[in-house]
């Protein structure tokens, strides 16, 4: 088996390795269960490749990605619900019908008009699949109602708790000023003031997870990602550690030789070192 730039010998290399009697032992163990936490590790991967502007990784990350849609593909042919090609087709299908201003004869239409459009499509989709599940016999998908209805439960808790927040303000069900939310902000921080004085464990974990809430407001009403806030501050953290790390080193100690009020003196310096930077 040789590498190739064919999509086709992707395929093949999967299906070999979930061969059984000369496959591999770990990929012939695996499900869609077990495999769904590496598809979503992959995707991060490959965010992180392009926020470091890293293109080779960002070739081997998209590489990786592939995989997991191949290997899912494999998993649901042996069991004969539908296979690559299907999944091929499902994707392209989707994109000329979706594009009809594209690919068929709707032409010059605004942004505004392409949106309008886009949500008929999406209507017309959701009548024909049901179509076809009640041709096969199937039951038809619990139907929700909800303006929050479609928030997949699987986002990172921040993104989704700005996308719940987003659906709710199409209906009105919103602060008009982004200081309105720094109070509910305050308001949270006190709660938690007093779920920390009764010591009462689940209290304090529901009132942090509110007060990550509304941050997650506050992000959405300044135009802000909070997954990428959060990431910011998590790299902004950890160089700075790594500077109180490197002036420890130079004088041949480590982070767990000094104590807590060297640590924020250091920390302080690496501030403002930053700060005097260029």
């Amino acid at each position: 088996m040789k590498p190739s730039r064919d999509i086709g010998r992707l395929v093949e290399i999967m299906a070999a390795l979930r061969t059984p009697e000369t496959g591999c032992p770990w990929d012939l163990q695996q499900d869609f269960a077990s495999i769904a936490p590496y598809t979503v590790e992959e995707a991060y991967e490959v965010a992180d490749a392009i926020a470091r502007g890293d293109k080779l990784d960002l070739k081997d990350e998209l590489g990786d990605l592939l995989l997991q849609v191949v290997f899912h593909a494999r998993m649901a042919e042996e069991e004969g619900s539908f296979a690559f090609p299907d999944v091929v087709e499902a994707i392209t299908s989707k994109l000329i019908r979706r594009h009809p201003h594209v690919f068929g004869d709707t032409r010059d239409l605004s942004p505004a008009e392409v949106k309008v459009l886009w949500h008929r499509i999406k209507a017309e989709e959701k009548a024909a699949k049901a179509a076809v599940r009640d041709a096969a016999g199937l039951p038809p998908l619990p139907e929700d109602k909800s303006v929050l209805a479609g928030v997949p439960h699987t986002l990172p808790a921040l993104t989704r708790a700005w996308k719940l927040q987003a659906r709710a303000s199409t209906v009105g069900f919103d602060w008009n000023d982004a200081r309105l939310v720094l109070d509910k902000i305050r308001e949270e921080t006190t709660e938690i003031d007093e779920a920390l004085a009764s010591r009462d464990k689940a209290a304090i974990q529901e009132e942090i997870g509110d007060l990550l809430f509304v941050i997650a407001n506050l992000a959405r009403h300044v135009d802000a990602d909070p997954e990428a806030c959060l990431h910011a501050a998590n790299a902004k953290f950890e160089r700075r550690f790594k500077g109180i790390e490197e002036k420890l080193e130079a004088e041949g100690r480590n982070a767990g030789d000094a104590a807590l009020d060297e640590l924020e003196a250091l920390w302080q310096a690496v501030k403002r070192e930053e700060k005097a930077a260029p």
